[in-house]
């Protein structure tokens, strides 16, 4: 079952360790930055389900934070307001800002929990059913795949594999992003996601003319619309 990938942003280690470590033990695959810019440098670089976001930074502020992240993240996840801050005032220029839901500290750490699956759920419900990348079409809901019209039967970890790849495209997803988010904490060895590239390419690609999966060297895998 694929992991939610959650993107930690706080400033004050104390909370952060505290919130990392209760978040990872529940399952989240979670990173973590200490100031709004490598935040946002995250942020634009991976794909993550949540972002839990301090509104004090040191550098730039949460507000800046999530703005950039609605405006130029594509698909924009969903974010999770933490701050101090709790009137109305303060309230409304994050919700204006694009944040998804607003959290005042101090919080318990079950309800950070509880806040953080109902907005990864709400994403997904939210997702159109059924991608198209050039010649492939994806049915998330019925995990039903056809390319160029014919059916291709997967695994239910190749799947997993090509959701992550369809969800990061047209950009790469790296070697390290797809066990983290597929195993977890129980990493297998790199022979096994050799394996499995080896299986996704073997149905994915091989019965037809022009492959879709893409090696990128030094980076990772992507797939090629062909267009």
């Amino acid at each position: 079952m694929e992991k939610t990938s959650l993107l930690l942003v706080e400033d004050t280690q104390a909370i952060a360790v505290q919130v990392y470590d209760f978040l990872a033990e529940q399952g989240f695959v979670v990173d973590y930055a200490a100031t709004g810019k490598a935040g946002l440098a995250m942020a634009m670089t991976d794909t993550y389900d949540v972002v839990v976001l301090d509104l004090m930074l040191p550098d730039i502020s949460g507000i800046e934070v999530c703005k950039k992240i609605k405006g130029n993240c594509d698909p924009a996840p969903p974010v999770l307001m933490l701050t101090a801050r709790d009137s109305l005032q303060d309230k409304s220029e994050g919700f204006h800002a694009g944040a998804d839901d607003y959290l005042t500290k101090p919080f318990e750490l079950v309800e950070l929990l509880l806040r953080c699956k109902a907005l990864s759920k709400r994403r997904q419900l939210h997702r159109s059913s059924e991608v198209t990348i050039g010649e492939l079409r994806v049915n998330t809901k019925t995990q039903q795949i056809y390319r160029a019209g014919q059916e291709v039967t997967l695994s239910a970890r190749d799947f997993s594999l090509l959701m992550l790849l369809v969800e990061a495209y047209p950009n790469a997803v790296s070697r390290q992003q797809m066990i983290s988010k597929i195993w977890g904490d129980q990493q297998p060895d790199s022979d096994v996601l050799r394996s499995h590239i080896y299986t996704l390419r073997q149905n994915l690609d091989k019965p037809f003319n022009q492959p879709m999966l893409k090696t990128i060297h030094g980076v990772g895998f992507r797939l090629d619309a062909g267009e």
